[in-house]
């Protein structure tokens, strides 16, 4: 249990995280553990889209995909090009000794590889979760984003992916809360 308790430190450590690339985009901020909640939650809705594949393996990918980060850091692609991190290494350090270890390391291997249909949703739902922080400054004034977005969508592979990204992109942040913010009518 030493182990598990262990393991459960490290990733409560990613709400301390801070995603970096937001530094550059001069507007916003979000922990790497609000970043996985997003990613997971799009995961469960895409899963309800697609009833043919894994529901449990997409969303435990999305939940575990950045679990390395809490060794490594939020790495953004101007870092990438200096520094190389050691993901397999950390993760291998990470999952010692723990009786689950393996499945942990295959579901971030299987998602870094994109080798499976789960694999696929779950990276697009990573980018989801981006667009619609991107798009959610962008409503609210911040120019930075609409030079990011098209990058960003760019990077969406399934058909769900492009289709969710086209309706965050078409609806305001806020459009979810004016009916419900409407005074409701007396029943007669």
């Amino acid at each position: 249990m030493k182990r598990i308790a262990d393991l459960l430190f490290e990733a409560r450590m990613l709400k301390d995280v801070p995603r970096s690339g937001f530094h550059f985009l001069g507007a916003g901020r979000e922990s790497i553990a609000e970043h996985v909640y997003s990613t997971t939650f799009i995961a469960f809705v895409m899963s309800q889209l697609h009833p043919e594949i894994d529901a449990r393996k997409l969303i435990c990918m999305c939940l575990l995909h950045d679990l390395p980060e809490a060794r490594i850091g939020d790495l953004n692609s101007v870092n990438k090009a200096y520094v190389r991190a050691d993901e397999s290494r950390a993760v291998g350090d990470m999952i010692q000794g723990l009786s689950f270890g393996d499945q942990i390391r295959e579901l971030i291997e299987e998602y870094t590889a994109g080798s499976s249909q789960e694999a696929q949703l779950a990276r697009d739902a990573d980018q989801l979760a981006l667009i619609l922080e991107l798009k959610d400054l962008d409503d609210i004034g911040h120019r930075p984003p609409q030079t990011w977005l098209p990058h960003v969508l760019d990077r969406l592979h399934t058909e769900t992916g492009r289709a969710l990204a086209a309706a965050i992109m078409s609806t305001r942040r806020d459009a979810w809360w004016w009916p419900a913010a409407q005074p409701r009518q007396p029943s007669s």
